[in-house]
């Protein structure tokens, strides 16, 4: 099943936003236009019930007056019951007036046979009982004490319930529900559709942005997303993918290059190979000729295999299969050890070979010597006659070892190439006389593979290659 789209989600989002608000305002204003319904009702009861007051306090027929008073108050009942419970006095379309009189003081909403009543239940006491109570405070009957303006001259107790027929409050107030909640749905979809309208229009720079990262191949990794005028986000997500770009096309560059390098270097041992082998089988040859073939071949043989292994390590590396033994090392020792090996090869180049200083380390020791190894063969290679090959070493807090030769300093801009797969900074080099351009490179993974770093320098006829562990 397929996710919903940027442009649904945030549509979705705007408009529960959107319909969440309107509900709230809708239920505000539904409660306050009820409430506002409820105080004019109270207000125009208790006015009558201050009339209804002043007549039982006069003389006269009581029935007549109470009559004359409901005349032209449509939907106001009033119902009258003396102190031991008879009523006196009932409007005509009150059903049941006794029904009425049972309720408790003060306001109340009463359903009495399928009317809806919103009224006031009150006593209205002589001023000379001795038993009378006010009013409950705050409950809004506009009962008052019997010795209050209009209570005077009472006979008698008497129990008044008023209401005010509300149906056509409710019918009013359940269309206006009605109305209100089919206007807050229109809102709320008028509200998805500009959602989406806007979040459309928003998300036009990224759809940009998508097109043009479709369009980019392995040819066209020159290629970089607009920045300029772009909103911020999608600027910095467009220069967070050129940058991604930058990092593809160095690495696929980098690739085409060592795949353009294997193929030259495999090429030259197959050459010579097939060049001997032939040879070889032109006439017919000595068993003494044959051998110096193969031995010959096994050579080369050899080369390939080093080159193979040499690929090898240095794939395991990138893929962090790489992982060091923990053991102490000498690295005098080592170095000591490592100078005794390449002895002839110094004596033959007229180079000498000094060491300065002592430290140890925890790691690999094959590793560790094999990249010292490649830095002094490397260091002797490029020596003039006469001149010397230093290895310093310092324990601190890590190990320092650094390994320099006097000879032609090395231009600037080779120096952060040096350590890549077959690079070389004198291309015009043969190759089988100086290896096959891994030997750095090898010695630059075995030691990260120590969390190590290794740096080159080369400046005022000295290069120097300068190794931290630790």
């Amino acid at each position: 099943m397929n996710a919903l789209s940027l442009t649904a989600r945030i549509s979705l989002l705007f408009a529960a936003a959107a319909a969440a608000v309107l509900l709230l305002v809708g239920v505000f204003v539904a409660r306050a236009t009820e409430r506002h319904f409820v105080e004019m009702d109270y207000h125009e009861l208790g006015g009558k019930l201050d009339l209804v007051r002043n007549l039982l306090a006069q003389d006269g027929d009581l029935t007549r007056r109470l009559d004359d008073a409901l005349v032209g108050h449509h939907g106001l009942v009033l119902a009258l019951a003396a102190a031991d419970g008879a009523v006196l006095y009932a409007s005509a379309d009150l059903a049941d007036p006794r029904a009425l009189l049972a309720q408790a003081p003060g306001r109340a909403l009463w359903r009495v046979e399928g009317q809806a009543l919103r009224g006031l239940l009150v006593r209205v006491e002589r001023a000379d009982n001795p038993r009378r109570s006010p009013a409950a405070p705050g409950d809004g009957s506009h009962a008052a004490y019997a010795g209050s303006p209009g209570a005077a001259g009472l006979l008698q107790d008497y129990t008044v319930a008023i209401g005010l027929d509300i149906s056509h409050h409710e019918e009013f107030m359940g269309r206006f529900r009605q109305g209100l909640g089919l206007a807050m749905g229109l809102a709320a979809l008028a509200a998805a559709a500009l959602g989406w309208a806007a979040t459309r229009t928003g998300l036009t720079p990224l759809r940009r942005v998508t097109a043009l990262a479709a369009g980019l191949s392995a040819s066209r990794l020159g290629e970089r997303l607009p920045q300029a005028r772009a909103p911020a986000e999608i600027e910095t997500l467009a220069a967070a993918f050129n940058a991604m770009l930058v990092r593809l096309e160095d690495g696929f560059r980098r690739l085409s290059e060592f795949s353009s390098d294997i193929a030259h270097e495999l090429r030259t041992p197959l050459s010579n190979l097939m060049t001997q082998t032939q040879v070889a089988l032109a006439h017919p040859r000595t068993p003494e000729e044959y051998r110096e073939t193969l031995y010959s071949t096994l050579e080369e043989c050899e080369r390939l295999a080093r080159m193979v292994t040499d690929m090898l390590f240095l794939a395991q590396a990138d893929n962090g299969l790489i992982v060091p033994n923990r053991e102490e090392v000498a690295l005098a020792a080592e170095v000591d050890d490592l100078f005794e090996f390449f002895e002839p090869l110094a004596s033959e180049a007229g180079v000498a070979l000094v060491r300065q200083g002592a430290a140890r380390v925890t790691g690999d020791r094959l590793m560790l010597r094999r990249a010292l190894a490649n830095l002094l063969a490397n260091a002797i290679r490029h020596t003039p006659r006469g001149g010397a090959v230093g290895v310093v070493l310092e324990q601190g807090e890590g190990v320092r070892v650094a390994v320099e030769n006097p000879g032609e300093a090395i231009d600037p801009v080779h120096l952060p190439h040096l350590f890549e797969r077959f690079y070389r900074a004198d291309p015009a080099r043969q190759r089988s006389s100086e290896g096959v351009g891994l030997g750095l490179a090898i010695t630059r993974s075995s030691v990260e593979a120590h969390g190590g770093v290794i740096t080159a320098a080369s400046a005022d006829g000295v290069t120097r290659f300068e190794i931290r562990l630790g």
